[in-house]
């Protein structure tokens, strides 16, 4: 098991108490396999990504949380194999946007577009496909999200995308999604963040796997 715990700057926790949020990214789709980008396309999971999501198990630490979910499909069929029970579909944690660029590879995107593809990469947070939304577009609705559930001060866990986690991580740590992230995510893991009514946003674990039952 990897469960991480990064030292890197945070903002002060203060006077404000923090609720717990662990986010888990869906199994694996035909188009992941063939890493074609999916955004909202509405993809199931394929064979194999519901053979390795049977062979998750939540910590009883993080099942005891309130479950939301992402409304694609995949999303909700990975929180029925965890026999997560979800409260409700979560529009704020569905995943980017990524306009014209979806279903396509990032070899048939160059082919399309040339170096434009490369150009608009190179803006981290600000790179905006072809009629689609920003990473910072998803980071702001995150954070709103996560204010919201600080308000409501009840632990909550999601299962979304994997947009979604990079934007709640480029919160904590102040990354720009430009390069590399400062950590490597494992995707068959729960990732345990902390939010507060005053837009604090801190990383509590990172990696804490879901393979044979993960600990807490």
């Amino acid at each position: 098991r990897r469960c991480t715990r990064p030292h890197i700057a945070q903002r002060s926790k203060g006077g404000s108490s923090m609720t717990k949020i662990a986010l888990i990214r869906h199994g694996p789709t035909d188009w992941n396999a063939e890493h074609r980008l999916q955004g909202r396309t509405d993809r199931p999971l394929s064979d194999e990504g519901r053979a390795k999501v049977s062979e998750w198990h939540v910590p009883d630490t993080y099942r005891e949380f309130e479950w939301v979910s992402s409304p694609l499909n995949r999303a909700q069929q990975t929180a029925e194999i965890l026999s997560l029970e979800i409260v409700r579909l979560e529009p704020a944690i569905i995943e980017m946007d990524w306009g014209a660029w979806e279903g396509h590879t990032r070899t048939e995107l160059d082919e399309i577009y040339g170096e434009e593809v490369s150009i608009r990469a190179a803006r981290g947070l600000d790179l905006r496909p072809h009629n689609g939304e920003s990473p910072r577009d998803v980071r702001d609705r995150v954070a709103a999200w996560a204010r919201d559930v600080a308000a409501a001060g009840r632990p909550t866990g999601a299962v979304c995308h994997q947009g979604i986690i990079r934007a709640a991580l480029s919160l904590a740590t102040g990354w720009s999604m430009v390069g590399k992230p400062p950590e490597k995510m494992d995707w068959a893991s729960v990732h345990i963040f902390e939010a507060d009514v005053d837009g604090g946003f801190e990383v509590a674990a990172l990696n804490v796997s879901l393979l044979d039952g993960g600990g807490a």
